[in-house]
């Protein structure tokens, strides 16, 4: 019987962790060759594509009428397919690696049609066959969890569109929130607050570097300060204001709240055996939030539980998907793209 897990071996297969802010890509055998926004820059009229990732980004803002830089994902799933697939083709390219086998993780509360959107897209850009994964999987597989021991394993994987809370034992996943609040959320909270305490418009680049300098979850040590530059909304003239990692720690507090709650929610749904288990090994944060300043310290306080960031979060999604195609003969991998491939998904809750 044809088994498309055996076939096709080759040494350029591609896990690929399709990110709202960022794309990273493992190549069997090489590792992580690819991390850059993901951010496509096209002609506006003729929509032929001028500049993709890392160059595309720096054009946000800078463009002229003519040509639109644009993120062809929101909240984790794809916003404009055709500009997904352009932007797969580049990546798969740039790889070298087209007509092979590619993974790609997906938010676990995406509907069927946007699971499949993912694979045409991968397969429509030049992969042989194209198979999804869970993200909280493929997080949990590149943070270096237990997932096919019975003992419970809790990742929270926060990306830039969506927050992914699981609950994972025994290679499968009990408890499984997918919430639309991430990255992108604390950055819209950075412009807002700046247009309502300083009368200052400040664009997404400006809003980004002030949250990784200065943002934060939980009072810091030593808190620190940071400048934001924009125009003044009242004369229309550029205007710096210097603002502290206490005002912004305000600033950003609804969304950092809605995160933390929905970990606490998870909590309340796990069984009493799998949450004794996370009270031994503690929760495991992924994803580029994981990185906000004391987030770590906020997750510990309001659970009690203890909290560890993984080892490079920015790309454990894209490592646990490498790590598949590294054992593609695997049965515990081959059971969780089986399962996978049929849509035979465990418990799961979205909420918006």
């Amino acid at each position: 019987m044809y088994n498309p897990f055996l076939s096709l071996i080759g040494s350029h297969d591609l896990g690929i962790d399709l990110g709202t802010a960022n794309t990273l890509v493992y190549a069997r055998g090489k590792g992580i060759i690819i991390a850059e926004p993901s951010v496509v820059a096209m002609h506006r009229r003729t929509k032929e594509v001028v500049a993709v990732g890392a160059e595309a980004k720096a054009m946000v803002g800078k463009t002229p009428s003519s040509i639109i830089a644009v993120r062809p994902l929101k909240d984790g799933v794809i916003a404009d397919f055709d500009v997904v697939e352009k932007m797969l083709h580049y990546f798969i390219n740039k790889a070298g690696s087209r007509r092979q086998r590619v993974v790609v993780g997906v938010p676990s509360g995406v509907t069927e049609v946007e699971k499949r959107a993912a694979k045409d897209a991968a397969e429509n850009a030049g992969a042989r066959r194209a198979f999804v994964v869970e993200e909280p999987m493929a997080a949990a597989i590149g943070a270096g969890l237990p997932i096919v021991d019975p003992i419970g394993s809790m990742i929270v994987d926060i990306g830039g569109g969506t927050t992914e809370v699981a609950v994972i034992s025994l290679g499968g996943i009990v408890v499984n929130h997918s919430l639309r609040i991430a990255g992108d959320e604390i950055d819209e909270a950075i412009i807002q607050y700046a247009r309502r305490e300083h009368n200052i418009l400040i664009g997404e680049r400006m809003a980004e570097k002030a949250k990784i300098a200065a943002g934060s979850a939980y009072p810091l040590d030593e808190e620190v300060t940071v400048t934001l530059r924009g125009r003044d909304l009242l004369t229309g003239l550029p205007k710096a204001v210097e603002v502290s990692s206490v005002e912004l720690r305000e600033g950003i507090a609804g969304p950092v709240s809605s995160i933390v709650e929905e970990v606490r929610i998870a909590l309340e749904e796990t069984p009493p055996e799998l949450v004794a288990d996370i009270m031994e090994h503690g929760i495991m944060l992924a994803g580029g939030g994981a990185l906000l300043h004391g987030l770590d310290r906020r997750i510990m306080a309001e659970t009690r539980m203890p909290v560890h960031i993984a080892d490079d979060p920015l790309s454990c999604v894209a490592r646990g998907a490498g790590r598949m195609v590294e054992e593609f003969r695997d049965p515990k991998y081959q059971k969780i793209l089986e399962e996978t491939e049929s849509s035979r998904y465990g418990r799961r809750k979205a909420r918006r």
